[in-house]
């Protein structure tokens, strides 16, 4: 018997150490018997997979750390080389973002751009998807439960693809599948989370229940972040992390801000690979020093939820947890150059998530951002 979810709030939720075993009956549920697994080669080597619990017959782990347009359409061929009835993502944002991208083209036409939201393709994505059942492995992205995709399509753009159609079935947080993650794949997932809490309680648009969970995620990251990265076997704080990761992914429905504006155009460099969240981290601090007129009372919240004595600390606060972390603390680190960055500012000014940013920002803006990241 299917036992019941824990959450719903936008789907069902799974959440617990062992929620894992749930899995073979929501594939009864929604009628899947030939699922497509969508996952990372690195996760199948660390037998991942086999711990499913499930016949799996049919694995896409060519996934990129900024999944590509490219990709979708070779996972696509192999859903309906097998004659797939739905898809199982397992993994971090990427085989999400990836896997929700597939969903759309299995019974849509080419070609994937039509669907972004900067291409006002909201409303072309129909309920006629197959069945999404996600599994997250690492705690940063919130994908699991976001209606949202970033995906790097075949003109070389980072996009964002938004739908209440694209949220998964169900979806199984099992903090145990994050035991096992390395120290700075930790820090960086746990920094994507807590800059989702951020950018959301303090962005301009009207949502006081997102706001409450994203107050309540931020809480639970910043007081967990190090304990989970320096001590991986903590299960608690293996836990706390995951759920400051599916509060940022619940919450950021509300909207984000120029902080992931600054990473989408990195993330659409195709011969470079860097990490969505280590990027987020990067850029937190410098957006937070950006916005803080914009934002103070949002700012005071944020420092006596955090006991922070002075809302005023709390930019140089992150840059202190990104040194603890041992995360990079500027792009120059990343090996970027200046001449690198001179393109990117008009495209972090077109990105979805600047219209939310609490401070009106332009290129000029981003473009002093950037060189104050490097």
């Amino acid at each position: 018997m299917l036992r019941t979810p824990n959450i719903t709030y936008l789907t069902d939720i799974y959440f617990d150490f062992g929620a894992l075993a749930v899995l073979p009956d929501l594939l009864k549920k929604y009628n899947i018997s030939r699922p497509l697994i969508i996952t990372d080669k690195g996760l199948v080597k660390l037998g991942i997979i086999d711990r499913l619990g499930i016949h799996v017959s049919t694995v896409f782990d060519d996934v990129e750390t900024n999944p590509t347009e490219a990709s979708a359409i070779k996972a696509l061929g192999i859903y309906n080389q097998f004659t797939c009835d739905g898809i199982v993502a397992v993994g971090g944002g990427s085989p999400m973002d990836l896997a929700k991208c597939v969903s759309i083209l299995v019974h849509h036409l080419p070609p994937l751009e039509q669907y972004s939201i900067v291409q006002v393709g909201i409303s072309k994505i129909t309920n006629k998807l197959p069945p999404l059942i996600a599994v997250p492995t690492t705690a940063g992205s919130g994908s699991e439960v976001g209606r949202a995709a970033l995906l790097t399509v075949l003109s070389g753009l980072k996009l964002g693809f938004l739908s209440n159609h694209l949220l998964p079935k169900a979806t199984i947080c099992d903090p145990e599948l994050t035991v096992e993650m390395p120290p700075l794949l930790t820090a960086g997932t746990g920094m994507d989370a807590i800059s989702h809490c951020i950018e959301t309680f303090c962005n301009n648009r009207f949502n006081p229940v997102a706001d409450a969970i994203a107050l309540d995620g931020l809480e639970r990251g910043y007081k967990n972040i190090l304990r989970a990265t320096h001590n991986g076997a903590d299960r608690q704080a293996r836990s706390e992390m995951m759920m400051c990761s599916l509060q940022g992914g619940l919450a950021f429905q509300k909207g984000l801000g120029a902080v992931h504006s600054l990473c989408h155009p990195l993330g659409a460099l195709t011969d470079r690979k860097f990490h969505h969240g280590t990027l987020n981290a990067i850029f937190l601090p410098v957006v937070l020093r950006f916005n803080f007129d914009d934002c103070k009372n949002e700012m005071k919240a944020i420092a006596k939820v955090l006991e922070i004595e002075d809302a005023a600390l709390i930019p140089d606060r992150f840059y202190k947890l990104n040194q603890q972390l041992g995360v990079p603390l500027s792009l120059r680190e990343l090996g970027i150059s200046k001449e690198e960055l001179k393109p990117l500012a008009e495209k972090a000014k077109e990105a979805h998530c600047t219209a939310t940013n609490p401070r009106p920002i332009e290129v000029g803006d981003f473009h002093r951002l950037y060189l104050e990241a490097w």
